[in-house]
């Protein structure tokens, strides 16, 4: 029996999605390439002491990033403690505070860094620190520390999380393993034939 020839329609498929997973592949390395770039430009103006304001809105937030800044926390809403470390690399606890601020907004502000927990009776005032990223938004952590608290470790930009090589990665092993599947069905279809 004659083997069939290779059929075009899903041959043209497969070439097309394994293209866009390499694509996707040089994208992500591209990616990790501006996320350095990124982080560079962090370090550099992490240096910088010029006070700059409180971004309150979303479109501030990356120009205000790891630089000094100032709030006046005229209300405190909450506090809460959390897994920080000091300077030195020590772990313990973070004091948090969520704040109203002055002219309008709330923000999180990092009090200070303390081994044990304990109950915060901060009420709040002017306090300086850095610009740092968080889930929820910008926050300060403060430098100095208030309310008799230690020094928490400055934010780092070093800390960004920078897997774009990773998905680079797991993008070229899809390409691949899809071209390796074809192969064996191709195979599989010439040995049925």
């Amino acid at each position: 029996m004659k083997p069939r020839s290779i059929p075009i329609v899903p041959t043209i498929i497969v070439g097309i999605a394994i293209a866009i997973m390499i694509a996707l592949g040089f994208w992500q390395m591209s990616r990790a390439d501006e996320k350095d770039a990124m982080v560079e430009s962090f370090l550099a103006v992490r240096e910088q002491q010029t006070v700059v304001p409180f971004p309150r809105k979303a479109e501030d937030v990356d120009a205000a990033l790891y630089r000094r800044s100032e709030v006046e926390c005229t209300q405190v809403l909450s506090t809460r403690s959390t897994a920080a470390r000091d300077p030195n690399g020590t772990s313990g606890l973070a004091q948090v505070a969520l704040c109203n601020l002055a002219g309008g907004g709330q923000a999180e502000i990092m009090l200070g860094w303390t081994a044990r927990p304990f109950d915060s009776l901060w009420e709040g005032g002017v306090v300086t620190g850095y610009v740092a990223p968080s889930k929820e938004g910008p926050r300060l952590v403060a430098s100095p520390p208030t309310f008799g608290l230690q020094q928490l470790a400055p934010p780092d930009p070093r800390d960004l999380p920078n897997n774009h090589m990773a998905y680079a990665g797991q993008w070229f092993f899809f390409a691949l393993t899809a071209l390796i599947m074809y192969i064996f069905v191709l195979r599989g279809r010439t040995k049925d034939s």
